[in-house]
This record gives structure tokens, C-alpha cells and sequence, in this order.
């Protein structure tokens, strides 16, 4: 798996990014070796609760959503792209 991180608006914080590297090292059973995941992560409108916007790309499949933080955000995304990987190899 080739990860790919971006932050915009703001500094990543270390502890983020281990968090983001053993989040998808567990999502990576369900890729291969080659497969490129893009991990875009953005501050939205700073003076509201919900302005963390993660969104995740992984072969084909994209997830987008906002939450109070970025791990919130991060595993939303990653719930959201299993159940597209379940539906993809059910079709």
C-alpha cells in the first residue's frame, strides 16, 4: 500500500500521523501491495465544533466526512470504505 497524507490548514501533529499509519495498516488487508490510498485531511470554518474534514481515497473508492476530530473522522471514513469494499466483492 502506497499511503499519501495531506494536511491542509494547520500542522499535523506526530501522534496523528501513527494514528492514520495503524488505522490503515489494519484497513490494509483488504488491499494489495500496489493499491495507492490518499488521506487528505482540511480545517473547515475553525470557529465551529464539526470542522475537521478527512477524506480518504483508496482504489476507485472515496470516503468523505466531517467531525469534532481527526480520528473520529478518519475512522468514519474507514467504516465507510469497508462496507464499499463488502459491497464491491459481493457484486
Amino acid at each position: 500500500m502506497n499511503l499519501t497524507i495531506n494536511a491542509v490548514n494547520f500542522e499535523m501533529a506526530e501522534k496523528l500521523e501513527q494514528f492514520i499509519d495503524k488505522k490503515m495498516s489494519r484497513f490494509g488487508r483488504h488491499l494489495n501491495d500496489d493499491d495507492k490510498v490518499e488521506v487528505r485531511m482540511s480545517v473547515i470554518k475553525p470557529q465551529t465544533n464539526a470542522n475537521k474534514e478527512v477524506k480518504i481515497r483508496v482504489s476507485g473508492l472515496f470516503a468523505e466526512k466531517t467531525a469534532d476530530s481527526f480520528e473520529e473522522g478518519i475512522d468514519a471514513c474507514l467504516s465507510a470504505l469497508e462496507s464499499q469494499v463488502e459491497r464491491r466483492k459481493n457484486a
